[in-house]
């Protein structure tokens, strides 16, 4: 361990993380925006975030506003094509939790991230809850109908910088929950029970501070789990943990998984 020696990670909470994912039969994931950041997909609230340095994309995320300013949606469509078309792929991060899934301890992962690069990892697209929806959808907010991101902005490329929903011209947004938005109750039903069923919680590159999403963590510690957060910063629920670890989540979520023994 001696890239991690000399980066500043504790040693002692990355063993202790080791450790416990190793001897745990059952293990539920949350992931947030920090785990994409390798990959080319700024986070939001950090030091170089989305939100923190244009207000501009917190506005954007924000129903009432999206809805109701046609200008911000026509700069929405053309952030669509400049992150779709950079086609960010999945990290060593990413491939790192697909361990716990090849190795059968994964319960769930729950992800606040709307990338779909856990997919692309290679994990079940049934063990995969986005409580905030995909990107790679759009669905109209009038008729609900949904269709491949892709039809999308194949009209923007042609010129409708603002395409509305050839069905019933309702207008269209990315199939991601917004803020003022309601969270599909049945994806996070299901979250909230992987996070009862389970032996060791890991909370990895979230803030947990969005919510309802990060009530998985405090149900999962209720429930009985040992909770490791891997992050790049203190979060909000640190309290909860029995180790965190800060670090670059690329450098150390690979030896933590890693170690993770087989099961019959």
């Amino acid at each position: 361990m001696t890239d991690i020696q000399n980066s500043g990670v504790d040693p002692v909470a990355l063993e202790t993380a080791c450790k416990l994912v190793a001897d745990a039969r059952r293990i539920t994931v949350l992931t947030g925006a920090g785990i994409s950041t390798d990959s080319g997909i700024p986070d939001f609230r950090g030091p170089k975030g989305l939100w923190t340095l244009n207000p501009d994309a917190e506005r954007a995320a924000t129903l009432r506003h999206y809805l109701d300013d046609h200008e911000l949606r026509k700069r929405s469509w053309q952030n669509r094509i400049k992150w779709i078309g950079g086609d960010p792929q999945p990290n060593v991060g990413h491939r790192a939790l697909f361990e716990l899934e090849k190795r059968n301890v994964l319960v769930a992962l729950i992800t606040q991230n709307v990338d779909e690069l856990h997919q692309r990892a290679g994990h079940d697209p049934s063990k995969v809850l986005e409580v905030h929806g995909t990107l790679h959808r759009t669905c109209c907010w009038s008729c609900k109908d949904r269709r491949p991101m892709a039809q999308a902005l194949a009209r923007v490329v042609a010129g409708d910088s603002d395409p509305r929903c050839e069905l019933c011209d309702g207008i269209l947004k990315s199939d991601t929950i917004l803020f003022g938005q309601p969270l599909d109750q049945d994806v996070m039903a299901r979250a909230l029970e992987a996070s009862t069923n389970c032996e060791v919680f890991i909370a990895v590159g979230s803030s947990l501070s969005v919510f309802p999403a990060a009530n998985t963590l405090p149900r999962a510690k209720n429930s009985g789990a040992k909770i490791i957060i891997v992050n790049g910063q203190p979060t909000e629920m640190d309290h909860y943990a029995d180790v965190v670890v800060n670090g670059e989540i690329s450098q150390v979520l690979p030896q933590i998984c890693n170690v993770v023994k087989s099961r019959p």
